[in-house]
């Protein structure tokens, strides 16, 4: 909490300090703890919805179910989402995005514009991002 604030990694939201929870970076299935004195940044603060997805995707990973080389989790999203060069060792990149109070609105016309053109929400911001590039 001192180091880094009583905020989830994976959502960046902050949360009361009782309700978030230490998760091991690189799962203790595959890497265990290291030798010695624990290392603080061997650890990230999750929300517990962010510990859920993170447990399901790295239980449903290639590299969880056979390899479990530590290295390759040290590249992913769910242990490093701030510097990642894949989500569970897929060629994906994410960005959660919030909408809170006064941008609410906002939210409800992409999710109504979403429902007229019938597509999902993230197709929309795709296509405002591409149009916003040109």
């Amino acid at each position: 909490m001192e180091k880094y604030g009583a905020k989830c990694f994976i959502y960046n939201e902050k949360l009361p300090e009782n309700e978030l929870q230490i998760d091991h970076r690189v799962p203790f299935e595959v890497a265990g703890d290291s030798d010695g004195e624990l290392n603080p940044d061997d650890f990230m603060l999750l929300s517990p919805s962010a510990n859920r997805e993170k447990d399901w995707a790295c239980e449903h990973c290639p590299n969880w179910k056979n390899e479990k080389d530590r290295n390759v989790c040290k590249k992913c999203y769910w242990a490093y989402p701030e510097n990642y060069s894949h989500v569970a060792t897929k060629e994906i990149r994410r960005i959660d995005i919030e909408w809170e109070e006064n941008e609410i609105p906002w939210y409800d016309q992409l999710v109504e514009m979403a429902k007229y053109v019938n597509k999902d929400i993230q197709e929309i911001i795709k296509e405002m991002i591409k149009e916003y590039r040109k």
